[in-house]
């Protein structure tokens, strides 16, 4: 079976989620869903959006005190997850696009719709570009023993070339 669902995983910081913003660039329309950005103000980082390829951005999780469930300081938007980063997902696939994610992570996997969104993309006829957690986790393990996927380590001494190598092997599906 090919290996037609790349994952990125790598150490928080290493530039996960600048390969794929790079990738979804350079794919332009042949691709659709999400990556996460962070939210700052005076210095500080307070939380982290969702921000679609088509052009729309919703909270994803804010520091301190809110109604959702908690990772780390953050309160995480599980119904901007449901209703922005889920219907990203979905759309995507019904369009025959690349499937970017970014990511699959703790904050994320707090909506049940994301996960199945996530393994209904995993086995769509198109690839998926994904960062996911590289810590131990039952959701996330599951998927990186999958056949069908392709596990890329990202780190500093490879970041800059990860893009050219993802498109390469994304050029069989395009």
């Amino acid at each position: 079976m090919p290996q037609k669902n790349l994952m990125l995983t790598g150490a928080p910081g290493v530039g996960k989620t600048t390969v794929i913003q790079k990738v979804a660039e350079q794919l332009g329309e042949r691709a659709g869903g999400f990556y996460t950005s962070e939210m700052r103000s005076g210095g500080q980082r307070t939380g982290f959006s969702i921000v679609t390829l088509d052009g729309r951005t919703v909270p994803l999780a804010l520091a301190g005190e809110g109604g959702g469930p908690r990772v780390g300081r953050y309160s995480v938007n599980v119904v901007g997850i449901d209703q922005v980063a889920v219907p990203s997902i979905l759309y995507a696939m019904s369009e025959g696009k690349v499937v970017v994610i970014d990511e699959i992570g703790k904050m994320e996997l707090n909506s049940v719709a994301f996960r199945n969104a996530v393994h209904r993309a995993l086995s769509a006829p198109m690839p998926i570009v994904a960062t996911i957690m590289e810590r131990p986790n039952e959701f996330c393990d599951e998927i990186k023993r999958r056949t069908d996927v392709k596990l890329l380590d990202i780190s500093l001494q490879n970041r800059n070339e990860m893009p050219g190598t993802i498109l390469g092997l994304l050029r069989t599906y395009l």
